[in-house]
């Protein structure tokens, strides 16, 4: 595996940390929404890797070795020496479920030693819950699956990918890799804390949730605010709430994205199904550190070889906690995944990821999680 990483400065101008001669790569490019708008960035990294795939996602932060940038753009492009690749695309637009999209999606993959998965999808239209389902509900489709929800900074306005065109909204790119000799393993982790009381979802369709123990939801969770109401949606980012679907299942943690004050709703990156327990959960910087360095040891727990590319994708909410010393996780990621591997990511609306040592993939908000890999 041949990988090159590179930072556009604000100059616009590429400042490259490796001087690889790549042949067909793996382009992956994260960046700020209003940079990916521009006309001329297709061009430019097409200029660079004229026979790359070029995948690119919005971002709320670039992810690169063990920096965190805004503003800017990263790019990593990987060669992979005995592994293959296929990618997919779709629009949200062309399609009126999201479940009929990811099945979609899945029929288009030659599913013969079809390893894993990565999507890049866009963040604002896009129900990850639903994408999911409708992935894994093709029978013949056995690959993990691991990525992210695009971000837009803290805005929540809109959100941008594309492959091997000019970046736009409402697309999911999924990434698909072949080959015995590659080596993938995965983990997400939080550190939040439930605290108040428990209560139950009695209204909900999808993501959006109408009503907790027959009230109002957004007027509840607004009396727990308190003066932060005001500062909705962006407020939410820092109380979360957690969702337990049964009694028997892995509580999962849903970031609110946008509220209607009309019809008194709160819009979720997941599914929050009616009957669901739900309380909200709050964090320290701590909390979120070492939720980072628990990601990356379950990762690593039973790998054979050391990974050389490890891709986070971390949530907006983790991001505004940590504020100055946000660094610190993806810091804390090196530590324990070791400095040899090439560190990229960005930022999200949500994350993807099985729980470590399982298959089926969930949607996830407020964790750290990982995807490494080596051949």
């Amino acid at each position: 595996m041949k990988i090159n990483q590179a930072k556009r400065n604000k100059e616009g101008k590429w400042e490259f940390l490796q001087s690889n001669t790549l042949v067909k790569p793996l382009v992956l490019i994260f960046g700020d929404r209003f940079i990916l708008e521009s006309d001329s960035l297709y061009d430019e990294v097409r200029e660079i890797y004229p026979d790359g795939e070029l995948v690119f996602g919005s971002t709320s932060g670039e992810i690169m070795e063990t920096h965190v940038f805004e503003e800017t753009v990263t790019l990593t492009a990987i060669e992979f020496e005995r592994t293959t690749f296929q990618i997919v695309r779709e629009n949200v637009s062309n399609f009126v479920d999201i479940e009929k999209m990811g099945t979609a999606i899945a029929a288009q993959f030659n599913k013969t030693n079809l390893r894993h998965v990565f999507i890049v999808s866009d963040g604002s239209f896009v129900n990850g819950s639903g994408l999911i389902e409708g992935l894994e509900s093709d029978e013949e489709f056995k690959a993990t699956i691991t990525g992210g929800l695009c971000g837009d900074g803290a805005r929540f306005e809109k959100t941008l990918t594309s492959y091997n065109e000019s970046p736009k909204q409402g697309e999911v790119v999924a990434i698909g890799f072949y080959g015995d000799s590659l080596e993938i393993s995965y983990a997400n982790y939080g550190g939040w804390t439930p605290f108040g009381p428990q209560r139950t979802i009695t209204k909900s369709v999808g993501n959006v949730l109408y009503e907790i123990d027959h009230k109002p939801a957004l007027d509840l969770y607004k009396t727990y605010l308190g003066d932060k109401a005001d500062q909705l949606p962006q407020a939410a980012l820092l109380y979360p709430l957690t969702v337990q679907q049964t009694e028997d299942a892995e509580p999962l943690v849903r970031t609110i994205l946008n509220i209607d004050e009309e019809a008194n709703s709160m819009i979720l990156a997941g599914d929050v199904p009616v009957n669901s327990k739900v309380q909200l959960m709050m964090c320290t910087m701590a909390d979120i550190t070492e939720g980072a360095s628990n990601a990356a040891e379950l990762a690593m727990k039973n790998r054979k070889s050391t990974p050389e590319l490890a891709i986070l994708v971390s949530c907006v909410g983790r991001k505004l906690v940590l504020a100055g010393r946000t660094e610190e996780e993806i810091e804390e990621v090196m530590d324990v995944v070791g400095e040899q591997a090439k560190i990229t990511g960005f930022y999200s609306y949500g994350e993807m990821a099985p729980f470590a040592g399982k298959n089926e993939c969930l949607l996830h908000n407020q964790t750290m999680t990982l995807t490494l890999m080596s051949e």
